[in-house]
């Protein structure tokens, strides 16, 4: 499926930086990897928002990653924003603990997750896996 149209330059990130996208998730999805844990996990849900499955892929690690992305499963998803709760790293794992909002069909919903992430011997930050409270 299409990704979604990237925020212009004057946009707010939908990560929720005080950041406009380009100086924010933007630098990420053009190839920087992400210094931490928490900015990938915010690049990550900012990849979400925009439905780019490519970037979320190549930033899932190996051992957990699907095959393939389909947007048109989601359900119409909308993303309205993210929290993040804590966010710490110990050599090379770390833990992002946030709670996303979103609407499905005019509901209101929140995903309340706790994330693993690892990185690599090349430094790069990898999505692991996640215990989403209530599943």
């Amino acid at each position: 499926m299409k990704s979604r149209s990237v925020p212009d330059q004057a946009s707010a990130c939908p990560c929720g930086r005080p950041k406009n996208y380009d100086h924010c998730c933007g630098v990420f999805h053009a190839g920087t990897p992400a210094p931490t844990p928490e900015d990938l996990m915010r690049s990550r849900y900012t990849a979400y928002v925009m439905q780019q499955g490519p970037y979320l892929l190549q930033t899932w690690a190996s051992a957990t990653r699907p095959e393939h992305m389909d947007f048109a499963e989601d359900g119409g998803i909308k993303w309205l924003g993210l929290e993040i709760k804590r966010a710490s790293m110990e050599g090379e794992s770390g833990i992002v603990e946030f709670v996303a909002r979103y609407k499905v069909g005019g509901r209101a919903h929140r995903m309340h997750e706790t994330s693993r992430f690892i990185r690599d011997a090349d430094g790069r930050w990898y999505y692991l896996d996640g215990d989403v409270d209530g599943q």
